[in-house]
């Protein structure tokens, strides 16, 4: 297995980005925020005998001091300060109105102790946890039922020691299933940004039935065969901001979802206003940007724009299955540039993974109003594989100003879809070869608007030398 990413490794990948004219730069579509106000009470983590030689345990010193700071919660609040220095936890708790602030050089690193991970109930909305039956190891950083929480810094760095996990699983002698880097649940008003994140056993930044979410101007980093470190996993969350962000992992970089089969299905809630801009990333494994598989509480309503995806095995993907129930609707996804990316678009509706035997086989998805827009590549595979569920078809699937670079004698495959296009090179497959404008604009999710002339051409773009 490669070996774990060191902070050498960071500092390379954001010198190449840095330079490059490659990143899109724009407005934000997100609101802005002021990290800069200051807390009226602050304590470092030292004043509670923490020791940053890395191999000194500091869990009881984190625990103590978010308990000492609670008294200041109801008082404006309070700032936790992480100094330089290599500062070895267990698992610890946030609180209410709380900023957790790491100097630069300062680096939170997860103990190999699983012991130190403690074991949690599983999700509602999963009924189990993901990889095994029972509970799950709660994340290195967690919190719940809060309000008014920063997580941020001078890009310091949170380190999931990740790869004795990898091994457990692998193995196939773990008990519960893996721990997240960040979980935070129920929350509302939560901001996690100009930090480094570094080999998480799981997922890495995991908000889960919240609201207001914020991940900005994050680096997330694990080996490309590390198995399911996805990046950042809006679940059943709404009015999540994800953007200017670096992800280089093993699974997705992006994951929506809502909850899984029956489970999800009674939870009923969906993940919704999902915003997410200029990312950029790479994934052998997996995708840039995944909906589902668990998505049976709904998602609705996800504007990507603006993503450079590179060395990957699949741009975007939608991942159902008959027995999931929920939808997929209201997503739009624009300005993309793909190199090197074997699939650039693919729906899967038979991908399976039930948490148990009562799911209902004919709870079926819904997909439908999913527009891609303006999407450049070079060294494309595949341009579409899309399957959808037979007697369930995936309508309304939109496809506008499409020009890649693709190897493959077959382009596309497609089954159980239907939709329209526009400008689309190579031309796409039968289902989805009638045209958009002007009669079909209005089936189309975010292209009514969208004035069709002569000024609509494709814009050059600069690509990067590989």
């Amino acid at each position: 297995m490669r070996k774990p990413l060191t902070l050498v490794d960071v500092l390379l990948v954001l010198a190449l980005f840095s330079c490059s004219s490659w990143i899109v730069r724009g407005s934000s579509l997100c609101k802005q925020t002021n990290l800069g106000e200051t807390r009226p009470h602050s304590v470092s983590i030292t004043e509670f005998g923490a020791v940053g030689d890395g191999v000194t345990l500091n869990t009881k010193a984190f625990q103590n001091a978010i308990f000492y700071l609670n008294s200041f919660a109801d008082k404006g609040g309070a700032k936790l300060f992480v100094p330089a220095g290599q500062w070895l936890t267990g698992s610890f708790d946030l609180i209410s109105h709380l900023t957790l602030w790491l100097e630069r050089d300062a680096v939170i690193i997860g103990s190999t102790n699983s012991y130190d991970w403690p074991v949690v109930d599983p999700l509602p909305s999963y009924g189990r946890g993901r990889e095994l039956p029972g509970g799950r190891h709660r994340s290195l950083i967690y919190g719940r039922n809060l309000t008014d929480v920063i997580i941020t810094g001078d890009n310091g760095t949170i380190d999931g020691q990740g790869s004795i996990w990898w091994g457990w699983f692998r193995n196939k002698t773990l008990n519960y299933t893996r721990p997240h880097l960040v979980e935070l649940m129920n929350s509302t008003g939560v901001v996690i940004s100009n930090l480094t994140f570094l080999n998480s056993p799981f997922w890495t930044i995991h908000p889960v039935y919240c609201s207001q979410v914020t991940v900005q101007n994050v680096t997330i980093l694990a080996p490309l065969d590390s198995p399911t470190t996805d990046g950042v996993d809006p679940d059943s969350s709404d009015n999540v901001c994800i953007e200017d962000c670096y992800i280089r992992t093993g699974n997705d970089l992006i994951s929506i979802k809502s909850g899984w089969d029956e489970y999800g299905i009674a939870y009923a809630r969906p993940s919704t206003n999902i915003i997410i801009h200029r990312l950029i990333g790479e994934s052998k494994q997996s995708a840039g940007i995944s909906i589902g598989s668990e998505m049976s509480g709904g998602v609705s309503e996800v504007h990507a724009e603006n993503l450079q995806l590179f060395n990957s095995h699949t741009g975007i993907r939608i991942k159902t299955s008959p027995g999931r129930g929920g939808y997929v609707r209201n997503v739009y996804v624009s300005n993309i540039t793909l190199a090197n990316v074997a699939v650039a678009i693919r729906f899967t509706g038979l991908y399976g993974e039930h948490p148990d035997v009562f799911y209902d086989p004919n709870a079926l998805p819904i997909v439908e109003k999913i527009t891609f827009k303006d999407v450049t590549g070079n060294k494309i595979k595949h341009v579409g594989l899309l399957e959808g569920i037979k007697g369930d078809n995936f309508v309304n699937i939109c496809l506008s100003n499409i020009a890649l670079n693709v190897s493959s004698q077959f382009p596309w495959n497609c089954s159980y879809v239907q939709g329209y296009s526009d400008l689309v090179s190579p031309e796409t497959c039968e289902d989805l070869k009638e045209k958009i404008y002007p009669e079909h604009s209005s089936d189309c999710y975010q292209l009514s608007s969208y004035l069709w002339s002569s000024g609509n051409q494709r814009r050059g773009y600069q690509w990067l030398s590989w």
